[in-house]
């Protein structure tokens, strides 16, 4: 019997990053569900390790109400559904207790939408993970990359490098959802929400640098 937080929400039990396997792809904008779950398995010193039986890296993390699993599919990106289905099966996770990051065209580096089921939008991950587990009742945490602009292009989009700028901005977004870790584990996915779509503050404009022997109040006529 899966367990279930306090006020009986499906508990999330899997965790799953979506990417390609392989050092040519580790740092593409298509491998940033694989860049969340490196960080949650730090958060959680949890170690991903590779298991045939799920065709991927797995990590257990043991938690007060029970076993967390990160899975990283090593089956590339339109095979995603084999290895979450297998692990999900074996220990009879149910489609609302996963929780599957991956890569978003339709929001910018930086932004991050999270959500219960929905279409797969042309994710080849995603619309195996659907066939797969025979539903998309399934949560989703969009880490946005941007998109090239024009449809033809998506496919090299996603199999390159960001810029340093939007890597950096994908980093932080990921940083981010991390704050929101354990309302996420715990089933509280409204205030999970709440976390994971706020705003970042603006950044204060830098004050005026006032020259030496100038008087501040002529510089600011």
């Amino acid at each position: 019997m899966a367990p279930a937080s306090i006020d009986n929400r499906p508990m999330i039990r899997l965790l799953v990053g979506l990417g390609n396997p392989g050092p040519e792809y580790e740092q593409t904008r298509h491998n940033a569900g694989f860049w969340w779950i490196d960080e949650v398995a730090r958060k959680l010193d949890a170690s991903l390790v590779p298991d045939r039986s799920y065709y991927g890296l797995v990590a257990r993390a043991n938690r007060p109400d029970g076993p967390i699993w990160l899975l990283e599919p090593m089956t590339f990106m339109n095979l995603s559904g084999k290895s979450v289905a297998a692990l999900a099966r074996f220990f009879k996770i149910a489609p609302n207790e996963i929780l599957v990051a991956h890569d978003e065209l339709d929001l910018m580096p930086g932004q991050m939408k999270m959500k219960l089921g929905g279409g797969h939008a042309g994710h080849n991950g995603l619309r195996d993970i659907h066939a797969q587990l025979g539903t998309a009742d399934y949560w989703r945490l969009r880490l946005g990359i941007g998109h090239p602009g024009v449809k033809t292009e998506v496919v090299n989009y996603v199999l390159k490098k960001p810029s340093a700028e939007h890597r950096e901005a994908i980093d932080k977004s990921i940083d981010q959802s991390l704050t929101a870790l354990d309302l996420i584990l715990a089933g509280d996915m409204e205030r999970a929400m709440i976390k994971v779509h706020a705003k970042p503050p603006r950044p204060k404009p830098p004050k005026p640098e006032v020259k030496p022997g100038v008087d501040p109040e002529e510089t600011s006529k």
